[in-house]
């Protein structure tokens, strides 16, 4: 018999909708994998520079549960130039990837029963995490088409039992950026009810026209010593195998996370934390640059091409690189009749007829949106994207003829 935690997770709608493409592509067929929630590139010399030389030094070693202390104080510089506030080493505990940060940040704050208030759509890992760690989410739906949550909503779902605010900015999978009156309301929040905000940073690096991303942390200074920030340099390095990821908190935070890790997984790849310190030493930032041109030139052809959707209002993908479509509309005119119903339903239609993978928005929560990465191969998303355009467009004569 399992035990009743493992009951708790769903498992991965994105892992779901990339093995479907994996399959179809076995069978022959071209597949675009618009699923991926990761930029498909080379990792840059200097992080493969950094590892070949770690192995070649006999690097094999346990290193401080929380990661090396070197890597610890580069990864403080780092975060003090990104957000404009000092950070020293006792603040950062390096992590297996950004999941384990943010797990960290349950297991620390929460006992049985505990409230989170999430903002919805959401990464499908914050409420399973918060589930594990015995806590209850309690879910704030932000609409379309900013997907920035209203703060009357957030205050609304506060209760004597809520612990901690979960934010995610810029958001996977809407791609939307808080702008700074919303995160220092969300701070306010956190004073008044004397709550924890939990705030994943992990797309900070992918911000477009017209915005710019803001951690919490530096837009409302006085809720430093209640916020805990995740990060990860798996989507700006595009190294997500790698699992290197980092969280920022008070040393009393620190403090417990150094106690879990120790039991849960000791310290994170040694050889991945040397090539993560190498090139923060040596780096001058050309390739995150050169990641976020090509992001920015995707999204913009893109965007030209998903203007063309009839039923689909054009997403605005201010953040993150993800395309979120609401199809709400197109979904409500289509016939009663129609075997189409969900979102899950067109995702399943783009796959078979367009040779497109895609991400039904009932990962996160959302029945009727559909998430499309433009991290994909450069030359595979405009092509991809022309398909997703003429098969929406053509659902309800293709449901006529059916």
């Amino acid at each position: 018999m399992l035990a009743h935690r493992i009951s708790l997770f769903s498992g991965s709608g994105t892992a779901a909708a990339r093995e479907a493409a994996k399959a179809a592509a076995a069978q022959g067929r071209e597949i675009a994998d618009l699923a991926a929630g990761e930029v498909i590139a080379a990792p840059p010399a200097s992080v493969r520079e950094g590892a070949i030389a770690a192995i070649q030094a006999g690097v094999n070693r346990y290193t401080d549960s929380i990661g090396l202390p070197c890597l610890r104080k580069a990864v403080a510089k780092k975060l003090s130039t990104d957000t404009g506030f000092a950070w020293d080493t006792d603040n950062i505990v390096i992590t297996a990837g950004a999941k384990q940060g943010l797990l960290d940040a349950s297991l620390t704050l929460l006992d049985p029963g505990d409230e989170v208030i999430i903002i919805r759509p959401c990464w499908p890992t914050f409420p399973s995490q918060v589930c594990l760690a015995g806590g209850k989410p309690v879910f704030v739906d932000a609409r379309p088409p900013s997907y920035v949550p209203e703060i009357h909503a957030i205050r609304g779902a506060v209760t004597p039992k809520t612990k901690a605010i979960i934010i995610n900015s810029p958001n996977n999978p809407t791609g939307a950026v808080y702008d700074r009156t919303t995160l220092q309301a969300v701070g306010d929040l956190a004073i008044n009810y004397n709550l924890w905000i939990v705030s994943d940073e992990c797309y900070s690096s992918f911000v477009f026209v017209g915005h710019r991303h803001q951690s919490i942390t530096a837009a409302h200074p006085s809720i430093r010593s209640r916020t805990i920030l995740v990060n990860a340099f798996s989507k700006e390095l595009a190294i997500t195998g790698w699992r290197l990821g980092y969280l920022a908190a008070p040393p009393e935070i620190v403090a417990a996370a150094k106690k879990l890790q120790s039991m849960m997984t000791s310290n994170a790849n040694v050889i991945a934390q040397h090539a993560i310190l190498h090139h923060l030493e040596v780096s001058d930032g050309s390739y995150e640059r050169e990641i976020y041109r090509r992001l920015a030139a995707a999204r913009k052809a893109g965007l030209r091409v998903l203007c063309k959707l009839k039923d689909v209002a054009p997403p605005r993908a201010d953040g993150s690189f993800f395309f979120y479509l609401d199809l709400k509309t197109i979904l409500a005119r289509l016939p009663r009749t129609s075997s189409i119903r969900t979102a899950e339903d067109i995702a399943r239609i783009l796959l078979e007829q367009a040779g497109v993978a895609s991400v039904a928005g009932s990962t996160f929560g959302d029945e009727a949106g559909l998430r499309l990465s433009f991290g994909a191969p450069p030359e595979t998303i405009e092509p991809a994207l022309e398909k997703v355009v003429a098969t929406l467009n053509d659902l309800k004569s293709h449901e006529a003829a059916a």
